[in-house]
């Protein structure tokens, strides 16, 4: 049995994991779904001072005070960007790591610049007005994926899609502009991708986990980004084997 901490994407938290969490519970996995500081149920913590790194420390933490080793590390979305973060900091605790659509992160840049939102001096000029105590604290991204599916519905049952954009928080400014510590390259462990096609991370995200020698299957297009709950059959179909 595989010891599986999951790691969500962005405006999510811990509670996304549900469906996936309690099958892998019922088959004998210990599994564990914490929440970035400033998202989901910790969105009260939302503030200027959360970098990308908290994000990080956040997870290293989970991992230290749970005592886990030979942990199969699952990223999704945003949270590829931290999973690097992760292995260099406790990579003796982490066995594999799998990517659910992740962003693939590059050492010195940031989220937004890594998923093509904005250009280095744009994101370093945000990052320092966020640290000097002025700006926006929150990213948006709840609503605008609330407004996106008005225009371009998920594919998953109109229930799965109500439930999921309920849930949905903001998340902290910050961690999007402030630098990534640590790239994609710096995990020194075997890596499997799953690239959804036709959607949000192809072909950019997908191209770079190919250059860096990951195992890159794909799916889609009858699944989109948000499969985790759109269709976690797959999800499970991918990992299953891996654990």
């Amino acid at each position: 049995m595989a010891n599986v901490v999951f790691l969500h994407g962005g405006g999510m938290g811990g509670w996304v994991w549900a469906e996936l969490a309690k099958t892998l519970r019922a088959e004998g996995h210990t599994v564990f779904t914490p929440t970035f500081t400033g998202f989901g149920e910790r969105s009260h913590l939302i503030g200027r001072d959360v970098t990308h790194d908290v994000h990080v420390t956040d997870i290293v933490n989970v991992l230290t005070f749970e005592d886990l080793h030979d942990v199969v590390l699952v990223a999704f979305s945003y949270a590829g960007t931290v999973a690097p973060g992760v292995v260099a900091r406790a990579g003796d605790r982490i066995a594999r790591v799998i990517y659910f659509d992740g962003i693939v992160p590059l050492t010195g840049k940031s989220v937004g610049e890594a998923v093509g939102y904005m250009k280095t001096e744009d994101a370093a000029g945000l990052d320092a007005l966020l640290a000097s105590g002025e700006g926006p604290i929150g990213t948006g991204v709840d609503e605008m994926q609330r407004n996106g599916a008005k225009e371009k519905p998920m594919k998953m049952s109109a229930e799965r899609q109500e439930w999921l954009l309920a849930h949905l928080s903001d998340m902290p400014l910050r961690g999007m502009v402030s630098p990534v510590t640590h790239g994609a390259e710096a995990i020194d462990k075997p890596v499997d991708y799953l690239a959804i096609l036709g959607d949000v991370m192809d072909p950019v995200q997908h191209d770079r986990a190919r250059a860096l020698g990951w195992n890159v299957e794909t799916a889609g297009p009858d699944i989109d980004h948000a499969f985790i709950v759109g269709a976690p059959d797959r999800a499970l179909a991918f990992l299953r084997p891996r654990l």
